[in-house]
């Protein structure tokens, strides 16, 4: 394991950097803390790595200390938490000046290591390091994390690109616009047509359609593999794709283990709805999909009412569902759902007393903002229109919030009560 670590240092220090994807985001770091950034895979975490090693070096810290370990390098798969000493071994053997001064050590998919978290502890306390993790487990920093290292860290979660990064990935605007003349919007509303249907994953932003097609259908099965089944031993593997395709196909919409057992039942497919709790448990914890309660006070009624499943992009939506099944209604639902999640809100779902259902209730983490906000494709279909209009106006009268936004593909309006209608070119860059 030696000779691995010190070629790996090597390699690093001699291969030059691959040039990252600018995000909008910043590595946390505070002094005797680890910087943790979790999300799901090939969403940009060891880019997002590249991109503060390139500031580093950019400030005038020397490459040579700087320390990148991917764990998931196949000549890593012997690793235990044994072989974590020898990286400080190896490390400051080459550069036994380095202990003198402050290094960077950056851990790529730390969390495929048992006890790893010890080792952080030990280097936080012991050795003049910044710390940077990646994980694709929402349960890096939560229940699986040993109290060691609770408090000693601060996390970031990484996402597919905003419409802002496709924007720049792509070169349409190098800042979002703020002003919206006829040319801008042309491009606009082009370029939410490509998001919508490509998604944000940044590998597959320039490819064509099929090939697309396959490498994101190649996430799922990856995510499936590696954050599920070998990880946590499932062996009921039917079952599970079973899962994804039924949430997929139902994007954005209540999800029911009990209804969902049942069609597995009848199915003659054998199941327990423990399990079932535990798979969606764990596509969440991978990221694959995000769960969002109804809004309630009491605690039974949030767990007598099932949740609404977002999947996390676009893009692997359309991969995984058939063209002529799409709701586009349901895209643009999801896209507005995973803005207000990248953006920093705890999203629910309202029902209200009068029966009436508003998509979110949005609220800011930081700086406590709320919003209530409709999905709505487009003012033309005035049935689907009036009713959620209807199940706007009578949230927010329940929940006395003067304020409600509709979004839509294309269309825009202000309407009486502090009503406003925003297409979702707009929306995406104002909100």
């Amino acid at each position: 394991m030696k000779n691995v670590i010190s070629q790996l240092i090597d390699d690093f220090h001699e291969r030059s950097l691959p040039e990252p994807v600018s995000r909008n985001k910043e590595f946390p770091e505070v002094t005797g803390k680890a910087a943790v950034v979790i999300g799901m895979r090939r969403a940009g975490k060891t880019w997002f790595c590249y991109q503060k090693i390139e500031e580093l070096i950019n400030s005038g810290i020397k490459k040579e200390r700087i320390l990148y370990l991917n764990f998931e390098d196949e000549r890593l798969l012997e690793f235990a938490v044994n072989h974590f000493q020898v990286i400080l071994d190896v490390y400051f053997g080459k550069y036994p000046e380095h202990r003198k001064g402050r290094c960077y050590f950056f851990f790529d998919e730390i969390q495929r290591i048992d006890q790893w978290e010890m080792f952080i502890r030990r280097l936080l306390d012991t050795e003049n390091i910044q710390i940077f993790i990646t994980g694709s487990s929402s349960k890096l920093l939560g229940s699986e994390m040993a109290t060691s290292l609770r408090g000693r860290s601060l996390s970031i979660e990484i996402f597919p690109f905003s419409f802002e990064e496709f924007l720049k990935f792509h070169g349409l605007f190098s800042e979002s616009p703020k002003k919206f003349g006829a040319n801008t919007v042309s491009i606009l509303r082009r370029a939410a047509k490509d998001y919508l249907e490509v998604g944000g994953f940044p590998e597959v932003q320039r490819l064509e359609r099929s090939l697309r097609i396959e490498v994101l259908q190649g996430y799922i099965d990856s995510v499936l593999l590696k954050d599920i089944i070998e990880r946590h031993k499932v062996s009921n593997v039917l079952v599970l794709k079973h899962l994804v395709r039924h949430i997929v196909n139902s994007a954005g919409g209540r999800f029911s283990v009990t209804k969902f057992f049942n069609t597995m039942q009848s199915m003659a497919i054998k199941c327990t709805k423990n399990s079932l709790y535990e798979y969606l448990d764990h596509l969440t914890d991978a990221f694959l999909f995000y769960k969002v309660p109804i809004h309630s006070r009491s605690e039974k009624s949030r767990l007598i009412n099932p949740p609404k499943i977002y999947t996390i992009d676009t893009g692997l939506l359309n991969a995984m569902t058939f063209r002529h099944s799409y709701n586009y209604g349901n895209l643009l639902e999801t896209m507005v759902f995973m803005h207000l999640r990248r953006e920093g809100y705890d999203v629910e779902y309202v029902t209200t007393k009068d029966g009436y259902e508003t998509d979110f209730l949005a609220r800011h983490r930081i700086s406590g903002e709320t919003q209530l906000i409709q999905a709505c494709w487009e003012m033309a279909d005035k049935k689907t229109f009036a009713r959620e209009l209807r199940g706007l106006k009578s949230a927010m009268n329940e929940l006395s919030l003067p304020a409600g936004t509709i979004v839509t593909w294309d269309d825009e309006a202000t309407i009486d009560n502090g009503i406003e209608v925003i297409p979702i070119w707009k929306w995406l860059l104002n909100n």
